[in-house]
């Protein structure tokens, strides 16, 4: 839990990894994340830039942020479907 009794953060790692490992990685924890959960994915290859808030669009996941600092881009996306806990 996250203090605000909604699912935890899980936080991917994923720099140095080249297309299509981000991206990929990114489907499959949106996959098993409860809806709510917010994902926050730090990757370093410039097409994920294009990758990741197109997995978002087609999997119903919310981009709640996108920044680029010092070559990181880190994404800020929230699970699609019910919170757990509700109905």
């Amino acid at each position: 839990m996250n203090g605000t009794g909604g699912p935890a953060d899980i936080l991917l790692d994923l720099r140095g990894l080249k297309c299509p490992l981000p991206v990929l990685h990114t489907r499959k924890a949106l996959a098993r994340a409860a809806g709510g959960t917010r994902i926050i994915v730090r990757c370093t290859d410039p097409m994920s830039a294009i990758d990741i808030p197109h997995l978002a669009h087609e999997t119903g996941a919310r981009l709640e942020e996108k920044t680029q600092a010092e070559g990181v881009l880190t994404f800020r996306l929230v699970a699609p479907g019910p919170v757990s806990g509700e109905r």
